[in-house]
């Protein structure tokens, strides 16, 4: 019966210990932002780098930067880039979308290509396992496939070139910058409740904050998480537990205001949580139907070497974008992949280098994955108004990554 099984998929999902640790992420780090912003570190940090953005292009090159410093997980990168930005790219009148687009263009896709984060120790792993890497050495392969990840070395380079106008803004994203820039409205309409809701959290605050007090959480996070072997919840951890010291200790916060925001963060979660959830029930559902077993069985035959970098981009990124998923994809695909390349005797780093960019590509671009959904979250518009916009931005990456696969296939 088709109700039961939705029934047995959603306890599945909600019993699954991913989906606890993406929950569990996700509100303790709206309950980090809520203690920034009540605390007035958050605006302490965007009045000082007002001082050196003087036009749109530099605050928009911040956050590119600060996206690529902040390397360690995308997660990390969306939530503590977007948050921070937001008035700094307003003062520009910058749209929402693009500052979403921005940020999410500098999580995945730097996680992906620097080896120190969460997707390299995880991917690695997952070589190991599936024999593609000998053992001890799945991060090292992983890194010789670095160069071949065209997709999010393409993605990451765009962004500047969409920044200075080399490239000039196309479709939706044209015009939700034309409504920025000559009406002045950065929130995209219907998404005007995410801004009262960082509102709400900063008003009737009458702390002091400095710069200090914004950089060194962040640091914190950034530290531990690399500490506690590259597990962004110990990070977190960490982190809220020497906020909470220091913001009572130091008389930042009453003791009541600092918990009750750690609640109201979280609760602040809650939206981008549910589509969270709802995405992992679609992959769920799509696992039990064998939708990506269906896709790879049926491109199997069509594969010569030559083409199998440019089949396996192709076919897996459709595959991520159409799920929602991206690590999940990559552990259904890397057993048939590794078959496949060794049976066909083709090259395994540019095979590793396309197989990760599509689920780069599924990350980056899908309407309902988690990096979308916490990018928005924290940008400040709506999950469908950050993918609508981006979208033909990530397509433009995505294709010519796929004509770099194939032509490196037959050279």
């Amino acid at each position: 019966m088709p109700l039961s099984s939705l029934t047995e998929d959603l306890l599945t999902v909600m019993t699954d210990e991913d989906v606890a640790w993406v929950i569990m992420v996700c509100g303790l780090m709206g309950s980090i932002i809520a203690l920034l912003l009540k605390s007035g570190s958050s605006r302490a940090f965007a009045d000082k780098l007002m001082r050196y953005t003087t036009n749109k292009p530099r605050a928009l090159l911040g956050c590119w930067v600060m996206g690529i410093i902040l390397f360690v997980d995308d997660y990390l990168n969306s939530l503590a880039v977007g948050t921070s930005m937001r008035k700094v790219t307003d003062r520009f009148k910058t749209s929402r979308e693009m500052l979403a687009y921005v940020v999410d263009s500098t999580a995945a896709p730097i996680s992906v290509l620097i080896p120190i984060s969460t997707w390299a120790v995880f991917f690695g792993a997952l070589l190991e396992s599936n024999g593609v890497a000998e053992d001890g050495q799945g991060v090292w392969t992983y890194i010789q496939a670095i160069p071949f990840m065209f997709y999010p070395w393409v993605a990451v380079i765009l962004v500047p070139l969409f920044i200075l106008r080399w490239i000039p803004a196309f479709g939706p994203m044209k015009k939700a910058e034309q409504r920025a820039e000559k009406q002045g409205q950065c929130v995209p309409p219907g998404a005007e409740h995410i801004d009262d809701e960082i509102a709400h959290l900063e008003a009737d605050t009458h702390a002091k904050g400095s710069i200090w007090s914004f950089l060194l959480p962040m640091a914190s996070l950034a530290f531990f998480t690399w500490w506690f072997d590259l597990d962004f919840l110990m990070g977190i951890f960490v982190t809220l537990a020497g906020m909470i010291v220091a913001f009572i200790g130091f008389k930042k916060l009453s003791p009541s205001q600092t918990f009750d925001n750690i609640l109201e963060g979280f609760k602040s979660m809650l939206d981008a949580l549910a589509v969270l959830v709802a995405a992992f029930l679609f992959n769920e559902v799509n696992t039990s139907l064998g939708l990506a077993d269906y896709v790879i069985t049926t491109v199997e035959p069509l594969v010569s070497a030559e083409m199998l970098p440019f089949i396996i981009f192709t076919v897996m990124g459709f595959v991520s974008f159409a799920t929602g998923s991206n690590w999940g994809v990559f552990v259904i695909i890397l057993p048939i992949v590794a078959v496949l390349g060794q049976n066909l005797g083709a090259d395994m780093t540019l095979v590793i280098g396309a197989t990760l960019s599509a689920s780069t590509f599924g990350s980056h671009a899908c309407f309902y994955s988690d990096a979308t959904v916490l990018t928005a979250q924290a940008s400040g518009c709506t999950p469908f108004q950050h993918a609508f916009t981006q979208l033909p931005y990530a397509a433009l990456a995505g294709c010519i990554a796929a004509a770099g696969y194939l032509v490196l296939g037959y050279m």
